[in-house]
């Protein structure tokens, strides 16, 4: 370093005496070298500039404790990306800056920042933080590394500080002039809310049977031997307020008047009526808001609403609402997943099955079976969350048969708390999973890692659940298998060995009868982005889902294909969902157009039966 004559203290003040608005932070300085015996450092790089920092700015770059001036504020009016990384602490680096990947979001850095260490301890992001919040920064000063700031002895010794009562009234008041500056400039911007729009894709056009007309009526009318019936289905985790006030460390990102229920109902059903769904499936409803708000305000947009509430002490429940002028109530079977008998359900989430009557003319009775349901969240407990959505299975299966053997159109909503290509989710799509060695915690795919290696039981729930390994009530399906007659009593003891012997091999293989594909695909096409379906400080993913029998042919119905001679579901169009990086140009979820932190999702299915 520079050799600064008059001793060890001045050439300790003349480091401090660094010029903070020089755009090198200080470097500018040592930009040359000095020859001459004066120089005992290592030698310049190319550059001309220094190899190693100053010893000072070392230690700003371990724990970022600087002399900031309270006129001098770190923030940008340019667009900065709501995703943004931390430059390190490297021998190149003159000062820890916040460097942007990406510069698509409006956002204002904080004008003041916490000691580097407090950040360093969290998961530290942009998003994390309000707009409008205000860190103060410390001026800690320390003798040498190893000791801990000035301020943080005097909080652990009981000491006051040693700042005089007029700077600390001064200081106090900068504080609080740049505050509220700070306040009033997102309060004068936040009257223009900012939104992200949400398109509708149609697939009919793919249909090479079906022709295109602009009006819908003509269009349903148009083949007498086909009777269509076009209706659009909603899921939407709509958050309780209960569940967001326990879990206030995910919102830390909003602003609080944005989190009060009075704010945040008005929205929900401002989307309610503008999306304007024939059947909502509703998810995390809470019971007294339901009681008093929710369903009056539905029934008063012409919906009949179904509710099942969570058993024990939870506030909250799963909905289903569909519009009285489209259909007719059939049966309503609640699912509860709690067993107090059964060790492994020991949870209160629950399920509602509904079965429905299109109001149309036809010869057949047409039916549509509706579930809803929300799992459970524990990422680890992936055994309970498949035994869960066995026994939501199982109801389906004995609700929606017909006269003749076959299913009615199937349609499963809600908030499954797995990711896209998880086993449970595989297990929905494909209708088996061979669950032998899978690891509990890797069922639902929430955690890229997962804690704890303990593996699935085989079976996964007891004998005494009634619920055989193919998802239905094993009544039921005993009454099936006694139906072909005596003749297994004929079966050899070598063919009852060998027949026991393959049971148990196939005892690790869940099964179900339904031809389900889901409404979504998950990642957009052209750049392969997932697409997200709730988005809060901790992550941002697709949890929620619409699943749907499209055919009959054993095949997976894609968006738009032709449906199966014996009738069924047809998928018209969707609506679509958006990428992380969209929902954070309007601070995630919830925001000030978008009340809960999860979105709504909406699909049109047409039926028909021929």
């Amino acid at each position: 370093p520079v050799r600064v004559s008059g001793g060890p203290a001045a050439q300790r003040r003349a480091e401090l005496a660094l010029p903070w608005n020089d755009p090198l932070w200080g470097r500018g300085a040592y930009a040359e070298p000095i020859a001459g015996p004066q120089w005992a450092g290592p030698a310049p790089g190319p550059t001309g500039r220094q190899s190693m920092l100053p010893r000072h700015v070392q230690r700003l770059g371990r724990d970022w404790i600087a002399h900031w001036n309270g006129s001098q504020i770190l923030a940008w009016n340019s667009p900065v990306s709501s995703c943004m990384r931390w430059a390190g602490h490297f021998p190149r680096a003159s000062f820890p800056l916040p460097v942007p990947t990406d510069f698509s979001a409006n956002w204002r850095l904080p004008p003041f920042f916490g000691p580097w260490r407090c950040l360093q301890n969290s998961n530290w992001q942009l998003d994390n933080f309000m707009k409008s919040s205000c860190f103060h920064l410390p001026n800690p000063s320390m003798k040498s590394e190893g000791e801990e700031p000035l301020t943080k002895k005097r909080r652990l010794s009981g000491q006051h500080d040693t700042l005089t009562p007029e700077g600390e009234a001064s200081f106090s008041n900068q504080k609080e002039a740049l505050c509220l500056s700070a306040v009033q400039n997102e309060e004068k911007h936040s009257s223009k809310k900012r939104t992200v729009k949400r398109r509708w894709e149609y697939f009919c056009q793919h249909s090479r049977t079906m022709k295109i007309f602009e009006n819908k009526e003509t269009d349903q009318s148009s083949t007498e031997s086909e009777a269509k019936f076009d209706f659009t289905v909603m899921s939407y985790n709509i958050l309780s307020q209960d569940l967001l006030e326990d879990n206030s460390h995910l919102y830390k990102h909003c602003r609080q008047r944005l989190l009060i229920w009075t704010y945040r109902f008005p929205n929900i059903l401002q989307e309610i009526k503008q999306l304007d769904a024939d059947v909502l499936c509703l998810q995390e409803v809470q019971e007294d808001h339901y009681r008093t708000e929710i369903k009056s305000s539905l029934e008063s947009l012409g919906y009949h609403c179904e509710y099942k509430m969570r058993t024990g002490r939870k506030p909250d429940g799963c909905a289903i609402c569909f519009k009285t002028s489209k259909f007719s109530l059939i049966s309503s079977n609640p699912v509860e997943f709690f067993r107090h008998d059964i060790p492994l359900l020991d949870r209160d989430n629950v399920g509602l099955v509904l079965l429905l009557q299109p109001r149309f003319h036809c010869k057949t009775s047409a039916a549509i079976c509706i579930a809803n349901t929300h799992l459970l969240y524990n990422p680890r407990r992936g055994d309970i969350k498949l035994t869960q959505l066995a026994m939501l299975l199982a109801e389906i299966a004995s609700v929606a048969p017909q006269k003749d053997g076959t299913f009615c159109p199937i349609i499963i909503c809600g908030d499954f708390n797995s990711v896209p290509g998880s086993p449970l989710y595989r297990f929905i799509k494909e209708g088996k999973l061979n669950y032998e060695g899978l690891a509990i915690g890797k069922v639902s795919g929430q955690e890229q890692f997962p804690r704890g290696q303990r593996i699935l039981s085989i079976p996964i729930w007891p004998k005494k659940l009634g619920i055989s390994q193919n998802c239905v009530y094993e009544i039921k399906q005993q009454q099936k298998e006694e139906n072909p007659g005596e003749k297994l009593q004929e079966a050899t003891e070598d063919n009852t060995q060998e027949t026991v012997i393959a049971s148990e091999k196939l005892s690790s293989k869940l099964q179900h009868h339904f031809n389900l594909s889901s409404v979504y695909s998950h990642y957009f096409p052209e750049t392969g982005i997932p697409e997200v379906t709730t988005c809060h400080s901790r992550s941002a993913v697709t949890v929620d889902y619409i699943f749907y029998s499209a055919a009959n042919d054993g095949t997976a119905a894609q968006p738009g294909a032709e449906d199966s001679f014996y009738g069924g579901l047809k998928l018209l169009g969707r609506l679509a969902l958006l990428t992380e990086k969209d929902l954070w140009t309007v601070n995630g979820l919830p925001n000030e157009n978008n009340s809960s932190d999860h979105l709504p999702l909406v699909a049109e299915f047409r039926l028909i039966e021929r």
